[in-house]
């Protein structure tokens, strides 16, 4: 049975790769017996209720899969139920190749959310965005859905089309007409920006890092005089950790990526890069991130940053920093449980769960979400779920601050990519110490009245305030 560490920002997937353990058995600590058997007992009494005196009959097997469900999504946002279709379809996902229309989800109280559209996907050629709402699915209601109920609604055949409604912030709810097509997104795109290498990863699936080498090989062949690279992880929700591992080694000559630690402080798993694997040859290198950036690209922005390989710019990342550990029922005949076992840490040693990823240099793609920024209410991250795991630090996500860098006026921000502009800008100069800084735009009105609040909240007044 082949394993699997699933290390990806959503629940579930619609053309994207989680990331996860698949492992065989797993063990845990049982609580007293006699309780269990109540509860067991309880379980059974309860069920026979709903059979025999619900209004409309009623199907055990969906009932039981959804008491699965919900005693696993209870934990924490990434532990859940998959029945066995679900489970041949998250095995399909990490291989690259699969039906759907190319969308990373997750259920928010009971809400289904975006995670990312995935790269060339017809989500993400209808402009379907990280922290979008969908509410409907062909004019039925999706609310109070789990997500592999959610996703039943929008797979079927290649060529048929769906329509999704969405909610997002500041626009009324609109309709989104997409065609289903069978997902074989190519995880790495590159090209030459002026004397560097540009180089695009969407997603951490089976074919990542061969695709990763093919990559910064074509970009030497064409340039050999190249002087530095910029790795893009924006909005890339995450994947297989073998492959974090794997492209994290490309740009590293050996030494520590990740760790990973699950209730056992003792029980510590390292995985290292392999020795002289740096096939850049140490070329000056600046990593993208924002916070679509989840889980895996978490582990490569982290490994690269803490061990002074790269500069990061953009965003802080979604903070996903636990691992999931896919364990087959009865071969996956039965489904299987996807279960939160351990948190990563980056290689000095910082777990990055709900806080996520700083970059040296804060740049904002746009003005607006510059302004957001400002504004905690409109961040959509790992902290964003009431369940999220703790960090394990006891450390808290930044809230809302000081508006980030941004285009300024003149820039097209519908034409030109600010972000990778600045992270050009980093390459040009040999380092974000060295790169002039552009002012910061200022706080609108609402949101300068939602950072002065987010600092009353934290007991931190402003001049010549006092907290209640």
């Amino acid at each position: 049975m082949r394993k699997y560490f699933l290390i990806g920002a959503s629940a579930f997937v619609l053309g994207a790769g989680s990331m996860a353990y698949v492992s065989q058995s797993a063990r845990a600590t049982p609580e007293p017996r006699a309780q269990t058997y109540h509860m067991l007992e309880l379980f059974g009494d309860v069920l026979d209720k709903v059979k025999s005196q619900y209004v409309t009959p009623v199907d055990d097997k969906k009932l039981i899969e959804a008491a699965l469900d919900g005693m696993l999504s209870s934990l924490d946002p990434h532990s859940n139920y998959l029945n066995a279709d679900a489970y041949s379809e998250m095995q399909d996902q990490t291989r690259g190749e699969y039906g759907g229309l190319g969308i990373e989800i997750t259920s928010e109280d009971g809400v289904i959310k975006v995670i990312s559209p995935i790269d060339g996907t017809p989500a993400a050629r209808a402009g379907i965005k990280a922290g979008d709402y969908i509410t409907a699915v062909n004019g039925q209601s999706v609310l109070g859905l789990t997500v592999n109920d959610a996703v039943k609604q929008m797979r079927g055949k290649a060529g048929e089309t769906v329509t999704v409604t969405i909610a997002r912030e500041k626009t009324d709810p609109f309709d989104v007409k997409l065609v289903r097509e069978i997902i074989q997104p190519k995880s790495v795109t590159f090209r030459m920006e002026g004397d560097y290498g540009y180089l695009r990863l969407s997603s951490f699936n089976e074919k990542a890092t061969d695709e990763m080498r093919s990559a910064i090989e074509q970009l030497k062949a064409k340039n050999p005089n190249l002087k530095g690279f910029v790795l893009d992880l924006r909005n890339n929700p995450g994947g297989l950790l073998d492959q974090a591992v794997g492209v994290a080694g490309l740009f590293l000559d050996g030494g520590e990526v990740v760790s990973q630690r699950g209730r056992d402080p003792k029980d510590i798993e390292r995985y290292n890069a392999k020795p002289h694997g740096d096939i850049t040859g140490g070329a000056h290198l600046v990593v993208l991130i924002n916070s679509g950036s989840a889980s895996a690209s978490e582990i490569v922005a982290g490994a690269l940053q803490d061990r002074h390989r790269a500069e990061l710019v953009g965003l802080t990342s979604f903070g996903k920093g636990s691992v999931q550990t896919v364990i087959p029922l009865r071969d996956g005949l039965d489904g299987a449980v996807k279960l939160t076992t351990a948190r990563y840490y980056t290689p000095s040693g910082r777990s990055i769960q709900r806080t996520g990823i700083t970059p040296e240099l804060e740049v904002a793609e746009t003005r607006e979400e510059a302004q957001q920024v400002a504004n905690q209410a409109f961040q959509f991250s790992e902290a964003s779920f009431h369940n999220a795991l703790n960090a394990d630090e006891g450390k808290e996500r930044k809230g809302a601050h000081e508006p980030a860098e941004a285009p300024p006026a003149a820039f097209d921000e519908k034409k030109g990519d600010f972000q990778l502009t600045r992270a050009l800008d980093v390459l040009k100069y040999g380092s974000v110490a060295a790169t002039p800084k552009l002012p910061k735009p200022a706080a609108t009105l609402a949101d300068a009245a939602a950072v002065r609040a987010a600092r009353l909240s934290a007991g931190k007044p402003d001049a010549g305030e006092k907290p209640n």
